[in-house]
């Protein structure tokens, strides 16, 4: 249940959507857990499906391991409750898919994508058309772990899109992608600090 506990000690979290499988690849299992013992490391909070198995079983359990802080969020019905993992910081319980999204959207200041299947791909774009302009209903950045290749077709179509026109280029360059989980990490961190160095820029252009 959710409650009061203590933040991350950076203050940030990412969301990381990732298969509820483990796949094929021993390299998927590898760079989850990777991501994970980053994420402690640097004391970045988790924010994720809550599931204890699949990829994501093996991201929380990484986090955890290394003392990092995690929360899962996961809908009410009975069938995915016995998937919720029992060890999380907070486990919040939500109504409706719709609702879960948006409140794993709302704890976190970032999102990464691992490969998964047809619910990782829908809440990651989701993510990013709420990005995009003119909507910008949550800005945060966006980026996909391409494991292996595991995300070149998508990334064909978005390219396939702006050719068409039906895709601004400006919002093609929301979704960012990474060879590995650990350079997605550094890639959402690189952007942190380019807003807080324009707050800082204008903090500054204020007092001059």
């Amino acid at each position: 249940m959710e409650g009061n506990r203590p933040a991350p000690p950076s203050g940030k979290s990412v969301c990381v959507y990732l298969g509820g499988n483990r796949g094929s690849s021993q390299r998927y299992i590898d760079e989850a857990a990777s991501l994970g013992r980053l994420m402690a490391t640097e004391g970045i909070g988790l924010v994720y499906g809550g599931a204890s198995v699949g990829l994501m079983g093996v991201l929380a359990d990484a986090v955890l391991a290394d003392g990092g802080f995690v929360t899962g969020v996961v809908p009410r019905q009975l069938s995915y409750q016995e998937l919720a993992h029992e060890g999380l910081h907070q486990l919040v319980e939500v109504d409706t898919m719709h609702e879960r999204k948006h409140r794993m959207q709302v704890l976190s200041q970032g999102c990464i994508a691992l490969p998964g299947g047809f619910g990782t791909l829908e809440e990651m774009t989701e993510a990013l058309c709420w990005s995009q302009r003119p909507l910008e209903l949550m800005e945060k950045p966006c980026c996909f772990a391409n494991i292996d290749g595991y995300y070149d077709h998508l990334f064909a179509f978005f390219d396939r899109a702006v050719e068409g026109g039906l895709l601004l280029p400006e919002n093609r360059a929301l979704a960012l992608q990474a060879p590995t989980a650990t350079e997605a990490l550094r890639s959402i961190q690189r952007v942190w600090d380019e807003e807080e160095r324009a707050i800082e820029d204008l903090i500054k252009s204020y007092g001059a």
